[in-house]
């Protein structure tokens, strides 16, 4: 089984790594990200998560279903949180599981970059200076590398 939401609660990290578990899976990839305490120079003391949750959770599924044709066989569950979070909670999950530990790495790593590119979330980042300020979390990670080789045969 496979599938993808938009969340309120906390994530429950043991529960969806279970889900995509089963005994034909050899290999399960997650991705968990977590509330950092900076940003820039900045010290965050927690994030606040909107998203428009109807076009968010069409992205989410389109991009499941993107991962399950780029390795077939693979159980893939993606979940995002919105709401109020601290310091430490987990704001996303990606657990992918397959026979084999190539095609679960290949699909959660291409869940989790076409998210952060596509799916329409908005972040507040709160201060320890009782300042706040919206960013933008629909951007791709600058100190992410590509999870496809380069072409050198060019």
């Amino acid at each position: 089984m496979s599938r993808s939401g938009i969340v309120g609660a906390a994530i429950d990290v043991a529960a969806i790594t279970d889900e995509v578990r089963d005994p034909h899976t050899g290999a399960v990839a997650t991705f968990l990200g977590t509330v950092r305490d900076s940003s820039d120079s900045r010290t965050v003391t927690g994030l606040e998560y909107s998203a428009y949750t109807g076009m968010a959770e069409r992205e989410m599924q389109a991009i499941v279903r993107e991962a399950i044709a780029i390795a077939p066989g693979v159980r893939i569950v993606a979940v995002h949180r919105v709401g109020n979070l601290a310091v430490g909670e987990v704001c996303v999950m990606i657990a992918a599981a397959h026979a084999h530990r190539g095609p679960a790495f290949d699909a959660c790593r291409y869940a989790i970059e076409e998210i952060k590119k596509r799916v329409p979330i908005w972040k507040r980042e709160h201060y320890s200076d009782g300042s706040s300020e919206w960013v933008n979390a629909c951007a791709p990670d600058a100190h992410a590398r590509s999870p496809y080789p380069e072409d050198t045969h060019a």
